[in-house]
C-alpha cells in the first residue's frame, strides 16, 4: 500500500474552502431563506444550500447562502433600519422634552391667565370708571406680556413703561375732570412721573421682578423646543456609505455565513456604531452645557425669580399702584400743576363719584409654588437624565437593538466568524475615529448639519446664561420648520465656544440691562458672547462654501 507524505494532506487540509461547522455536506440555507423572506424580498435566486462566496463584496468570502443581489437588499435593508433605531431613540428624547415644555407653557400661561382673569373681575367694582374706561389698557398689558413670552420681538421693559405712562394719563384725566388737559400737558406731566412716582414704587420694583421671570421662564421654554429640534435634525442625518457596509456585516453577514443565532461582539458593535455616530457624539459637549443651563435656569425659576409670586400677583401690584395714586391725588396734582401750569377750566360738567373707588375689594392670589416646585424637581431629573444621551446612544443601541453580546461572551460574531473581538474600543466623537478597525471614517469632513446644530445650542446655552443672571438677549427665530421655537442663527465657535467664567465679562451682549439682584451669580449655566448679525452671516456663507467644496 502507497503512504502519502503528511506534507501532501496538510495541504490538502490547507486548501479546502472553510465552512461554519465541519462535515462535507453543504449546510441548509433555511435560516435565512426564512429571514430574507420576512424581510420582503423575493425567494427566487436564493440558495437551497450553501455556495461559495467569492462573489461578497462586504461579508467574508468563505461559503454563504447569500448571492450578490443578496448582499445588497440586505445593506440596504441595513441601513434602513439602523436610522430607524436613531429616530426611535431620538424620538423618545424629543418626546421627554417636548412634555417638560408644554408642562411648564402650560403652567406658565394659566398664571398669567388667572392674573387677567382676577384683574378683569375685581376692577370693576373697585375702580369704576378708571377701569371700565380704561379697559384696553390692561388688555394690551397683558396681550404684550403673552407676545414678549412667545418670544416676540419686544421690548419688556419699554412695553412696561408704555403701560404705565398710558394708565397714568388716563387716570389723571379722569381723576381731575373739572380740568380741560391736552395732549401737550400730558406730555408734560410724564416727563415729571419719574420724579412724582405717582404710582409710588410699585412701577419700577414690578420691572425689575417681572421681567427677570418673564426673561427667565421665556428663555427656559424655549431651551426645550431647541432641545428637542437639534435631537430631531440630527436624527435624520444619513448614514455613509462606510457605515452602511459596517452596519451590513455587523448585523447580517452572519446569517449568510449560517450562524443566524450567534449574536454580534459587544465591543464589535461598539466599534460600528461608535464610528457610524461619530458626528453626532461630537454635540455631547454642549449638549450637556445647554442640560445644565436649563437646570441652573429652573433653580431661579422656583427660587430667587419668584416666576409663582411674581406671575401671579401682576393684578395685584396694579390694584395697588393705582391706589397709591389715588390716595396721593391731591398732592401729585399740585406737584404738576407747579411742573406744568394751571391747565384750563373744563366747561363740562362732571361727577366724580363713580370715578372713585367703591368701596374696600380685597385681591387674593391664589399660589400655585407647590405645582411649580413639582414641575421642576420633574424636570431636572429629566435634564440630569439625558445629559449623557449623545454618548451612551452607542451602547444603548448595541445592547437593546442589535442586541450584540456580553462584553465576555469569546463565542459571538466578530466581523468574520464565531469567536472573540480583540481590537480596542474607540473613544467617542470624530477625532477618536482616526484608528477605527471597523468603519473608515474621514475625520477631516465633519457632518455639516451636526456642526450647525451644535451651534444652536450654543446659542440657546448663551441665553440661558443671560436669563439666569437677568439680562435679556433678544430671540431671533430663524427656524423654518419650528414655530416659536427661536433656535436662532448661527454663530462661530471663537465667539460662541468662549464660555464666561463667574468674573464679569470684557465683552457684553446685546442686552436690556435689568439691576441684578444682589448676592446671586450664575448657577448652573455660563454666560457667553452673542455674535452680531454681521458675524451670523459671513458664518452662514463660509458654511455653504464649505458643503460644495467637500462634495
Amino acid at each position: 500500500m502507497r503512504v502519502f507524505p503528511w506534507g501532501f494532506w496538510l495541504l490538502c487540509v490547507a486548501s479546502a474552502p472553510a465552512r461554519g461547522d465541519s462535515g462535507s455536506k453543504a449546510r441548509s440555507c433555511a435560516e435565512v431563506r426564512q429571514l430574507y423572506g420576512a424581510k420582503g424580498f423575493s425567494l427566487s435566486g436564493v440558495p437551497q444550500a450553501e455556495i461559495s462566496g467569492e462573489h461578497l463584496r462586504i461579508c467574508p468570502q468563505g461559503y454563504t447562502c447569500c448571492t450578490s443581489e443578496m448582499e445588497e437588499n440586505f445593506a440596504n435593508k441595513s441601513q434602513s433600519e439602523f436610522e430607524a433605531m436613531m429616530k426611535e431613540a431620538g424620538r423618545s428624547v424629543q418626546a421627554t422634552l417636548t412634555a417638560q415644555h408644554r408642562s411648564f407653557d402650560s403652567y406658565f400661561q394659566d398664571l398669567l391667565n388667572k392674573s387677567e382673569k382676577a384683574l378683569y373681575d375685581a376692577f370693576p367694582s373697585m375702580y369704576g370708571e378708571l377701569y371700565t374706561q380704561n379697559v384696553k389698557v390692561f388688555k394690551d398689558l397683558y396681550s404684550e406680556l403673552r407676545r414678549y413670552y412667545r418670544s416676540s420681538n419686544i421690548n419688556l421693559e419699554e412695553a412696561l413703561n408704555e403701560f404705565w405712562t398710558r394708565l397714568l394719563e388716563r387716570l389723571f384725566k379722569l381723576l381731575n375732570p373739572q380740568y380741560l388737559i391736552t395732549d401737550e400737558y400730558l406730555d408734560c406731566m410724564v416727563k415729571h412721573a419719574e420724579q412724582h412716582r405717582p404710582f409710588g414704587e410699585v412701577p419700577r420694583d414690578l420691572k425689575v421682578k417681572a421681567t427677570r421671570a418673564f426673561i427667565a421662564a421665556r428663555s427656559y421654554a424655549q431651551g426645550f423646543l431647541v432641545g428637542s429640534d437639534v435631537v430631531r435634525k440630527v436624527s435624520q442625518v444619513s448614514l455613509s456609505h462606510e457605515c452602511t457596509r459596517a452596519i451590513m456585516k455587523l448585523m447580517y453577514c452572519p446569517h449568510c455565513r449560517g450562524m443566524s443565532s450567534v449574536r454580534p461582539c459587544n465591543n464589535y458593535c461598539l466599534n460600528v456604531v461608535k464610528g457610524c455616530l461619530a458626528n453626532q457624539a461630537d454635540l455631547n459637549t454642549e449638549w450637556k452645557y445647554l442640560m445644565d443651563s436649563l437646570i441652573g435656569v429652573a433653580d431661579r425659576i422656583d427660587g430667587p425669580y419668584n416666576v409663582d409670586t411674581v406671575i401671579g400677583t401682576i393684578h395685584m401690584r396694579i390694584a395697588e399702584a393705582i391706589s397709591n395714586l389715588q390716595e396721593n391725588k391731591d398732592s401729585i396734582t399740585s406737584k404738576v400743576f407747579q411742573g406744568c401750569g394751571n391747565p384750563k377750566i373744563s366747561t363740562k360738567g362732571s361727577s366724580s363719584e363713580d370715578k372713585k373707588r367703591r368701596g374696600k375689594v380685597t385681591l387674593e392670589a391664589k399660589s400655585s409654588a407647590q405645582a411649580l416646585e413639582m414641575l421642576v424637581l420633574d424636570a431636572k431629573g429629566n435634564l440630569t437624565a439625558l445629559k449623557t444621551y449623545w454618548i451612551t446612544l452607542p451602547s444603548s443601541l448595541c445592547s437593546k437593538k442589535v442586541m450584540a453580546s456580553s462584553a465576555s461572551d469569546d463565542k459571538c460574531w466578530n466581523g468574520m466568524t464565531k469567536g472573540s473581538y480583540l481590537p480596542q474600543v474607540m473613544g467617542d466623537g470624530l477625532a477618536n475615529q482616526i484608528n477605527n478597525p471597523e468603519v473608515e471614517v474621514d475625520i477631516t469632513k465633519p457632518d455639516m448639519t451636526i456642526r450647525q446644530q451644535i451651534m444652536q445650542l450654543k446659542i440657546m446655552t448663551n441665553r440661558l446664561g443671560n436669563a439666569n443672571i437677568g439680562n435679556d438677549v433678544d430671540f431671533q427665530d430663524t427656524s423654518d420648520d419650528m414655530s416659536g421655537s427661536g433656535s436662532g442663527d448661527s454663530c462661530p465657535d471663537d465667539v460662541c465656544g468662549k464660555r464666561l467664567s463667574k468674573s464679569p465679562s470684557t465683552r457684553q451682549p446685546e442686552t436690556n440691562a435689568i439691576p441684578k439682584q444682589s448676592g446671586h451669580g450664575v448657577n448652573g449655566a455660563s454666560s457667553r458672547s452673542l455674535p452680531s448679525a454681521s458675524l451670523l452671516l459671513l458664518l452662514s456663507v463660509a458654511v455653504i462654501a464649505a458643503q460644495h467644496l467637500w462634495r
